[in-house]
């Protein structure tokens, strides 16, 4: 079901999702409200997509903010989607076109899920402090993409760059539990020059490990979508190497034991945010790593 409601106010939003929950099967059910901050530029059905696919784990009423720009007339344009395509969530997808849109934060609060956690996602484009933003301030999770700065950062704070390595990290903590348990007394990582995931497991790996960290650029490329990541983990016995062989194979080589190849593709943004949802407290290892970054020595070519 879709109403379209141009130039309209947050009273009559809420009353068209009363009037849905009143004559439709469509339940309440809801576990959290989604606040999705997005621009004119942006691939909105992408981001529709994502957030219904990661919706089927975490049923929302989701709302979607575009920022229309300067314009004549201040107002709101909304559409209402529920059931169908949008899967276990419902819509509310609103363009905030002048005065308005400064004043997110006041369109949002009227429609905001009663007694449920509340999270915001910028796709692309992120605030310098997310949790100064008048709407990140209503969160109690803020999730932004490949937008890391540590100075910025507050508990709650956490970023998809960080979710994209999860697989690689199991990988990595697998490999350092197997026999013989020799300590690490240093660490090569390379990667794409520009990659946040790669910063991340950087920082990672020094707060974890306690050792030096060399953070290189990889001079392979991979196609498929998965980031070159050759990995080196220096051990009294010898080391440790890991390396994404393919776009979805992970070759992982230790001493005196043939090379294993584990399967790994690369993560969808779907994947990364139903992620981020399931855990709505802070992130401290996320905290950890993207401190620790400051640590990383980088290498040029």
């Amino acid at each position: 079901m879709i109403i379209d409601l141009p130039n309209t106010t947050t009273r009559d939003i809420a009353a068209s999702l009363q009037h849905i929950h009143e004559t439709t099967a469509q339940t309440t059910g809801r576990v959290l409200t989604l606040i999705v901050m997005a621009g004119t530029g942006d691939d909105l059905p992408e981001i529709i997509r994502a957030t219904t696919d990661a919706s089927w784990e975490h049923p929302s009423r989701v709302l979607v903010l575009i920022d229309g720009g300067p314009a004549e007339a201040s107002g709101v344009d909304a559409e209402v989607r529920v059931g169908g395509t949008v899967g276990a969530s419902e819509f509310v997808i609103m363009t905030l076109r002048g005065e308005v849109a400064a004043h997110a934060n006041a369109v949002v609060t009227p429609l905001l899920l009663p007694d449920t956690p509340i999270v915001v996602w910028w796709p692309s484009r992120a605030p310098e402090n997310p949790a100064e933003h008048p709407v990140g301030r209503l969160a109690q999770r803020r999730i932004t993409d490949s937008a890391l700065r540590p100075e910025a950062y507050s508990p709650g704070d956490s970023d998809l760059a960080w979710a994209r390595i999860t697989q690689w990290r199991g990988i990595v903590s697998s490999a350092l539990d197997a026999h013989p348990h020799e300590p690490v007394t240093g660490v090569l990582i390379k990667g794409p020059r520009v990659s946040p995931s790669i910063d991340l497991a950087a920082g990672w790996l020094a707060r974890c490990l306690g050792v030096p960290v060399r953070r290189g650029v990889a001079t392979h490329e991979i196609s498929g979508g998965l980031e070159p990541c050759e990995l080196r983990l220096e051990r009294p016995g010898g080391p440790i190497t890991i390396h994404n062989r393919s776009h979805s194979t992970v070759s992982v080589r230790m001493p005196q034991r043939p090379e294993s190849l584990v399967a790994m593709s690369p993560r969808s943004t779907a994947d990364c945010l139903a992620e981020e949802l399931r855990h709505l407290d802070p992130d401290v290892i996320y905290a950890e790593a993207l401190a620790s970054m400051g640590s990383v020595v980088f290498e040029e070519e």
